[in-house]
């Protein structure tokens, strides 16, 4: 039994090849201007890694933010069920999932099965996801990936930049600059307030351990470590943190296919 997940989302997009619901293959690539274009490259990335043509997938699951668009699924659901069900499968004792994407971060809790139970999403502005990041390092033409290491360099308290609004940050962190601020401090001060943002909305839904992060930002160690000692936990992340999402999708694929049989 073959299925795929896709997950098209506001910066990247992903699709995840199943074999009997085993990680057969996967793709990341950028998000373009047109998702369903996008969507149909991600899949052919995936299927070069295998010896598969397209209409040897048994069922497509499309999610995220493009998912109505994708011309080769059979069937689309909500970014929320399909991150919880594929942090589930990379970590079968979660039960708190923080998604942190490109336009939105969402909490989500879930059960022993992996289906949720409650959640919670900011998507009102794009301060505490990948997008306010983005913008911060073509700000201070840094690589976004050197972002969370510099951070770090940073000692003693973080500077306080605003994590409500992109735009009052931009102004705050313009000033900064001009007052010679070392670079590694404005970022520890960036990274803060984006795990101070997250904490808040986590402490709303409620923390149980396992606590799993999926999404680009978990690749940013600055955030990540900031946000484990303001939670006092371990975050588990697994070696691709942006194929979760996709990978649910593929699993709930696998699963219309057993109901067909």
């Amino acid at each position: 039994m073959i299925a795929c997940g896709i997950d098209v989302g506001s910066l990247t997009a992903e699709a995840v090849i199943l074999r009997d619901e085993e990680l057969l293959a996967y793709s990341l690539i950028p998000t373009g201007p047109r998702s369903a274009q996008t969507a149909v490259e991600a899949l052919k990335e995936s299927l070069q890694k295998t010896n598969l043509r397209p209409e040897e997938i048994d069922y497509t699951v499309a999610t995220g933010y493009g998912r109505v668009v994708v011309p080769f699924a059979n069937k689309n659901l909500s970014e929320i069920s399909c991150h919880a069900r594929g942090a589930h499968y990379f970590f079968p004792l979660a039960r708190t999932i923080l998604d942190m994407g490109g336009q939105d971060c969402k909490v989500i809790r879930c059960d022993g099965r992996g289906k949720v139970t409650n959640f919670l999403m900011n998507d009102k502005c794009a301060a505490g996801t990948g997008r306010s990041l983005e913008v911060m390092a073509s700000l201070l033409q840094i690589r976004l990936e050197d972002i969370g290491p510099l951070s770090l360099e940073s000692l003693g308290e973080p500077l306080k930049i605003s994590n409500t609004c992109v735009i009052f940050a931009k102004t705050e962190v313009l000033v900064l600059v001009r007052q010679g601020v070392p670079l590694s401090q404005i970022l520890a001060g960036l990274c803060d307030g984006v795990a101070e943002q997250v904490k808040g909305l986590i402490r709303r839904v409620g923390l149980e351990e396992e606590f799993v992060i999926s999404g680009g930002i978990s690749k940013n160690i600055g955030v990540v470590k900031r946000l484990e000692k303001k939670l006092g936990v371990k975050a588990h992340i697994c070696f691709e943190p942006q194929i979760v999402g996709a990978l649910g999708a593929a699993l709930f694929a696998a699963d219309f296919v057993k109901k067909q049989d």
